[in-house]
């Protein structure tokens, strides 16, 4: 019996199911605690059903961050070296999504992450693919995030990540805003209103930032 996506059973998508809540039981609390990040509209994030949720990548830990901020379980794309590394055990157990960063199309990735998502999951995206060491505020984005959206027919809810991951930081949160309509939009023009979306919350809670320290 098909549970998400071709071969995985129930009882699969049950494992996965409590090694994620297991895994974020203890890891959640100890990253509040070190980091004692501010969650800001999560409420954007739907109690039930689809959503793809797509942000910026400043940091290694952004996916456990994007965890904490529903009870509901999420599952992040991740590229596939991690899946194959040293602790490639703990990204298969949670149920996160390999992705060939060096391919230019991902055909596994984008259809396991639609048959989550029409299961009525939730899915966290980084259309960057990669972390931004650059000092662009967005690196380009990939279309996966809404392309996964458009053909499960679900939302598309942006967030923003800002501030600095350090002990008992004062500035790192992380911002939702309410889902974006992209239904009668085609992916270019999608994946362009999602990177504005995204950027704009980023040079807001930059000016901010920038408006405070000048004070």
């Amino acid at each position: 019996m098909v549970f998400f996506g071709e071969g995985i059973t129930v009882n699969d998508g049950m494992n996965r199911a409590i090694a994620y809540r297991v895994l974020r039981t203890i890891f959640g609390p100890l990253l509040i605690l070190w980091f004692s990040p501010a969650i800001i509209g999560n409420e954007f994030i739907p109690n039930k059903g689809a959503a793809v949720i797509a942000g910026n990548h400043k940091h290694a830990l952004d996916p456990i961050l994007v965890d904490l901020c529903t009870k509901r379980t999420v599952y992040t794309l991740a590229k596939k070296e991690l899946h194959d590394g040293i602790f490639g055990w703990l990204f298969r157990a949670v149920g996160s999504i390999p992705v060939d960063l060096n391919a230019k199309r991902n055909p596994d990735a984008l259809h396991t992450a639609v048959s989550y998502l029409r299961e009525g999951n939730l899915i966290n995206v980084s259309p960057e693919a990669e972390r931004n060491y650059t000092e662009e505020i967005l690196l380009p984005f990939k279309f996966g995030a809404v392309v996964m959206a458009k053909r499960a027919g679900c939302q598309l809810v942006p967030y923003a990540i800002v501030g600095d991951y350090k002990f008992r930081s004062k500035n790192l949160k992380i911002i939702f805003q309410e889902p974006i309509d992209t239904f009668d939009l085609d992916v270019e023009e999608s994946n362009e209103l999602l990177f504005n979306t995204i950027k704009n919350m980023l040079m807001h809670e930059r000016s901010e930032r920038t408006g405070h320290e000048n004070a």
